[in-house]
C-alpha cells in the first residue's frame, strides 16, 4: 500500500513541479545514472541464476549474492521514480501511463521478491520446484518491466 501512494505522490509532483532546465538536467543525469544503478544490479543478479541454471556457480553464492544486491536495485528505483517526477512526463499519453503501471508492477514484484529470498533462503540446499517456478517467473516479470520501461522511456525521450 506504501509503494502504491509513494508512487501516487510522485505523480501526483510530476504534475505541479515546473523544473528549470538546470534542474531537469540534474534530473535526467540522476535518472541515468539510476538506471544504470538498478538495472545493471538486477542484470548482474539474473546473471548469478543463469551461472546457478547452469552448473556454474553454487546455489548459496547466488543467493548470496543476490542479496547483496537489493540494496543497489531499489537505490536505483527509487532515484528513477524520484529524478523521473521531475522531468516533466506526459501524463496523457498512453506510453507514459503504460510506463508508469510497469513500474509499479516492478515494484510490486520487488516486494514479493523479499518473500521470495527468504523462501529461497530457508531452502538453500535444495529448492522445490514451486520456488523454482516463483522465481523464474519473479526474474520473468522483473525483465518485462524494466525493458518495457527503457524502451518507453527512450521512445518518449525522442518527442
Amino acid at each position: 500500500m506504501l509503494a502504491c501512494l509513494a508512487l501516487s505522490a510522485c505523480a501526483w509532483v510530476s504534475l505541479h513541479l515546473h523544473a528549470d532546465p538546470a534542474l531537469h538536467t540534474a534530473a535526467l543525469f540522476v535518472h541515468l545514472a539510476s538506471l544504470i544503478l538498478g538495472f545493471g544490479a538486477v542484470l548482474v543478479a539474473d546473471y548469478y541464476a543463469l551461472l546457478w541454471m547452469s552448473g556454474r556457480c553454487a546455489l548459496r553464492e547466488t543467493l548470496e549474492s543476490a542479496a547483496r544486491l537489493h540494496v543497489p536495485i531499489w537505490s536505483g528505483l527509487v532515484g528513477l521514480v524520484v529524478s523521473g517526477a521531475m522531468l516533466h512526463p506526459d501524463l496523457a499519453s498512453d506510453l507514459t501511463r503504460t510506463k508508469l503501471v510497469l513500474v509499479l508492477i516492478l515494484t510490486l514484484n520487488g516486494l514479493q521478491a523479499g518473500l521470495l529470498s527468504k523462501r529461497m533462503h530457508g531452502e538453500a540446499t535444495s529448492l522445490a520446484r514451486r520456488t523454482l517456478i516463483w522465481g523464474a517467473a519473479t526474474a520473468l516479470v522483473s525483465q518485462i518491466c524494466w525493458w518495457g520501461a527503457v524502451v518507453i522511456g527512450f521512445t518518449n525521450s525522442q518527442h
